[in-house]
C-alpha cells in the first residue's frame, strides 16, 4: 500500500469544494432565470392537477377572466391578475427548489462525458469501446490516467483512485479487490496500478446516472405523510367550496329580508376572491418546495436520498444504531500503558511488545512500538538471526515472532491464555483482574507472552469523539433512542457506552445480531436508522427504515441502503436525522401559520362584505378596511404576495432545534400559529390604506 501512495501523481486540479453539494444562492441569478421560465410552463393542466388546492385556485383565475371579459370592471381584471400571480408564485417556489437541484444536475452531466473502456475479452485480450455500450458482468482494464468507464467491483489489483468529482475530497483513496472496499464509480480517475473492474451497472442506470435523477428531481414522488398532508388540503378545499358558493343567495335573501342594498356586493368575481383567501392556499403552494429542498440540503452534505420517503423517515425515527468505531470513537486504537503480571517489570513486557509489533503495520501495533520507545527508550532491533514473523488472523487472533527460540506473542485475551496452556505453561493468578480492569475502563486489553510465561497486558484506548455526548443528549431530548454497535466483548462496549453516553450497546455483533435488534425494535412500532459498508451489512441496511451506505462500501450495501453518503463519514447519521426533522418541523411550521392566515382574512373579508347587510358585523370588521371590494383585494394581494415572502424560509427551512415533540408543538403554535393571525391583520390593513393612498379604492 505504501508503494501505492508514493507512485501517486500530484493532481493539479482543484476539485469543487463539497464534490457534488456545492451550495449555491436562494437567489443565483440563472437559477431565478430558469424559475420563472419553468413556472410559466407549469401553468399546464395536467401539471396544476397533482396539486389540488393551486388547480381551484387555477380554475378561479379563468371564471375571473371570463367575469371580467363580459363585465368589465377595474376590480375584476385587478383580481384576476392577482390571482394569476398567486398560481405563478407557486410555481415559481416548486421551480425554484428543482432549479437548486437542476443546476446540481448540470455539474454532474458535464462530468460524465463519454469515456473510451478497454474491455477484457474471454481470450484474454483488450477491445476498446465506448462506456455506453458496457453492460452488466463485462470486465474492463483501467491504468494510471484512465477514467473509470461504469460503476463495478474490483476483481484484481490494487489502485489510488481519485474521487473528488464525487466527493469534493482532493486526497485519492485505495480501492482494492477482496474487501468492503472494492467498489468504484463511473467518473472517478484511477492514479495509480492497474485494476479490472467487473461492470455490476445496467446501461443507463449507473450511480451517476440515479444521482443525475435525484438531485434534478426527476423520479420524485410524493412521501405518505405529503400524500396525506395534500388530501387533507384537498378535503380542506371541498368543503369550502359549497360554503363560499351558498354565500351568493344567502347575501341576497338576506337583502330583501332586511331591505338593504347589500347583495349587489356578493358577485362571482368576490365569491372566487373569498374561496381562494380561505382555502389553505400557502401551505398548497409551498408543500412541494419543501420536499424537494429538503432532498437538496441533505445533497448539499454529500448524502443521496434514493427518495424523499427516506428522507422523511429519518424525520420520525426513533432509534439510531450507530458503529463504535469512527462513530463514536476516533477509530484509532493506541497503545496507553504496559501493565505488567506476576513478577515480570514494565521494560519485560515493553521489549517483548516492541519485537512482537515490528511486522505489525497497524496504527495499534506502531503505537506499541512508539510508546515502548519513549517509556523505557527502547529503540527498534534490526533483525539479524534467524526469525519468523508471525501475522495476525482471525482463527488465532494473535500475532508475534519467533526468534532465537523465544516465540513471542500478543493479541486477544483468551487466545493467548489458550496458546500459553497449549505450551504447558501457567496462568498468572493476577492476570484475570488486569484483563478485566483493562476492559471496564473502556479500553481493549492485548496479552502478551513469550512461550509458557504471560508476561502483561498492553492497554489500548480508543478515544471518544469530542462534542458527541452532547449530540446524543440532544437526540435523546428529541425522544431518540441510540444504540452503539461494536464488536468488542461486553465489558469493553459498556466502559465506552458510557463514556459516550448512548443508551444501549450490542456488543460482539454479528450480522445476525444486527437483523435481531433492528426487528426487536421495529416490532416495538419504532422506525430505525442505521449506517453501514460492507455486503454482511447488506441485509440490516435494507431491513432498517433509513439505511445509509457508505460510498466506500460495496455495491451490495449501496444497493441495499436508501441512502449513500458520498464522504463515507458513519457520524453523518445524525446530521441526516435532523434534516428529516428539519424537513417535518418546516412543513408542520407553515402549515400552521397558513391555517392561521386563513382564520385573519376571514375576519378581513366577511365583516366588510356582510357589514351593510347586517349592521352589527362592523363591530367585528376591526381593521376599518375602507370597503368591501378594497377589502377584498387587499386580502388577495397578501395571499399571493405572502407565498413569496416564505419561499426562502420553505427552502432554507425552520431552524432546527433539539426539542421533544411536545416543545416544538409549543413553539410552532406560539410563532406560527399566533404569528400567522397576527401578519396577515397587519399586512392587509397597510395594504388597505396603499390603495386608498393611490386612490384605486
Amino acid at each position: 500500500m505504501s508503494a501505492i501512495t508514493e507512485s501517486t501523481p500530484r493532481v493539479q486540479e482543484t476539485p469543487t469544494p463539497h464534490g457534488i453539494a456545492q451550495a449555491r444562492s436562494l437567489f443565483d441569478r440563472e437559477i431565478l432565470r430558469h424559475s420563472m421560465k419553468d413556472s410559466i410552463k407549469k401553468l399546464n393542466p395536467k401539471v396544476q392537477i397533482r396539486n389540488p388546492v393551486m388547480f381551484v385556485v387555477l380554475v378561479g383565475t379563468i371564471v375571473t377572466f371570463m367575469e371580467a371579459v363580459s363585465k368589465p370592471t377595474f376590480f375584476a381584471w385587478t383580481i384576476t391578475a392577482w390571482l394569476f400571480l398567486t398560481v405563478i408564485f407557486a410555481n415559481f417556489a416548486e421551480a425554484m427548489a428543482e432549479g437548486r437541484g437542476k443546476a446540481q444536475a448540470d455539474t454532474l452531466r458535464r462530468m460524465r462525458s463519454e469515456t473510451e473502456a478497454r474491455r477484457l475479452l474471454p481470450d484474454g485480450s483488450e477491445e476498446r469501446c465506448p462506456a455506453s455500450e458496457l453492460s452488466k458482468g463485462d470486465h474492463v482494464v483501467c491504468t494510471a490516467g484512465d477514467a473509470i468507464p461504469s460503476d463495478g467491483e474490483i476483481i484484481e489489483g490494487i489502485a489510488s483512485v481519485d474521487e473528488s468529482a464525487i466527493t469534493g475530497e482532493s486526497a485519492p483513496v485505495i480501492r482494492e479487490s477482496g474487501g468492503d472496499r472494492s467498489a468504484v464509480t463511473g467518473g472517478t480517475k484511477v492514479l495509480s496500478d492497474r485494476i479490472v473492474i467487473e461492470i455490476t451497472a445496467e446501461r443507463g442506470r449507473t450511480f451517476l446516472d440515479r444521482m443525475i435523477n435525484l438531485v434534478e428531481g426527476a423520479n420524485r414522488q410524493k412521501t405518505p405523510n405529503e400524500l396525506a398532508l395534500t388530501i387533507l388540503l384537498a378535503v380542506l378545499t371541498l368543503v369550502f367550496l359549497p360554503v363560499v358558493v351558498t354565500l351568493q343567495p344567502f347575501g341576497h335573501y338576506s337583502a330583501i329580508v332586511s331591505g338593504s342594498k347589500g347583495s349587489g356586493t356578493v358577485n362571482v368575481v368576490i365569491l372566487v376572491s373569498l374561496l381562494v383567501c380561505l382555502i389553505p392556499t400557502t401551505i398548497g403552494a409551498l408543500l412541494s418546495a419543501i420536499g424537494i429542498a429538503g432532498m437538496d440540503r441533505l445533497v448539499q452534505r454529500n448524502v443521496l436520498a434514493m427518495s424523499g420517503r427516506a428522507v422523511e423517515a429519518a424525520g420520525d425515527v426513533q432509534t439510531l444504531l450507530l458503529d463504535k468505531t469512527g462513530t463514536i470513537t476516533l477509530g484509532n486504537r493506541m497503545a496507553s500503558a504496559f501493565l505488567p503480571v506476576g513478577d515480570h517489570s514494565q521494560q519485560e513486557l515493553a521489549g517483548a511488545a516492541q519485537l512482537a509489533s515490528l511486522a505489525d503495520g497497524t496504527p495499534e501495533g506502531r503505537s506499541i512500538v512508539v510508546l515502548a520507545k519513549e517509556q523505557f527508550a527502547i529503540r527498534e532491533r534490526k533483525l539479524d538471526t534467524d526469525h519468523d514473523f508471525v501475522p495476525f488472523s482471525a482463527q488465532t487472533r494473535m500475532s508475534g515472532l519467533d526468534i532465537d527460540g523465544r516465540r513471542i506473542r500478543k493479541g486477544a485475551a483468551e487466545s493467548v491464555k489458550r496458546w500459553v496452556q497449549e505450551q504447558g505453561g501457567q496462568l498468572p493468578g493476577d492476570l484475570d483482574a488486569v484483563v478485566e480492569t483493562v476492559s471496564r475502563s473502556g479500553s481493549t486489553p492485548l496479552v502478551v507472552a513469550d512461550g509458557k510465561s504471560v508476561l502483561g497486558v498492553i492497554e489500548l484506548k480508543d478515544v471518544v469523539k469530542q462534542g458527541i455526548k452532547e449530540k446524543f443528549d440532544q437526540m435523546r431530548q428529541m425522544g431518540i433512542r441510540t444504540v452503539m454497535i461494536t464488536g468488542d466483548n461486553p465489558l469493553t462496549a459498556a466502559a465506552i457506552a458510557q463514556e459516550a453516553g448512548v443508551d444501549d450497546f450490542l456488543a460482539e455483533a454479528t450480522p445476525e445480531a444486527k437483523m435481531a435488534l433492528i426487528k426487536k425494535e421495529q416490532e416495538g412500532g419504532k422506525l430505525v436508522a442505521m449506517t453501514g459498508d460492507g455486503t454482511n451489512d447488506a441485509p440490516a441496511l435494507a431491513q432498517a427504515d433509513v439505511g445509509v451506505a457508505m460510498n466506500t462500501g460495496t455495491t451490495a450495501a449501496k444497493e441495499a441502503g436508501n441512502m449513500v453518503d458520498l464522504d463515507s463519514n458513519p457520524t453523518k447519521l445524525i446530521e441526516i436525522v435532523e434534516i428529516g426533522k428539519q424537513l417535518l418541523i418546516t412543513r408542520g411550521a407553515l402549515t400552521t401559520f397558513s391555517i392561521a392566515n386563513d382564520l385573519a382574512k376571514y375576519f378581513a373579508i366577511i365583516p366588510a362584505l356582510f357589514a351593510s347587510t347586517y349592521p352589527p358585523l362592523n363591530s367585528l370588521n376591526i381593521m376599518r378596511l375602507r370597503s368591501p371590494t378594497s377589502a377584498v383585494l387587499s386580502a388577495v394581494i397578501f395571499n399571493a404576495l405572502v407565498i413569496v415572502a416564505l419561499i426562502p424560509l420553505a427552502l432554507r427551512g425552520v431552524r432546527f432545534r433539539a426539542a421533544g415533540a411536545a416543545a416544538l408543538l409549543r413553539r410552532n403554535v406560539s410563532i406560527y400559529g399566533i404569528g400567522g393571525i397576527i401578519t396577515p391583520f397587519a399586512c392587509i390593513k397597510v395594504i388597505d390604506m396603499l390603495l386608498v393612498a393611490i386612490h384605486a379604492y
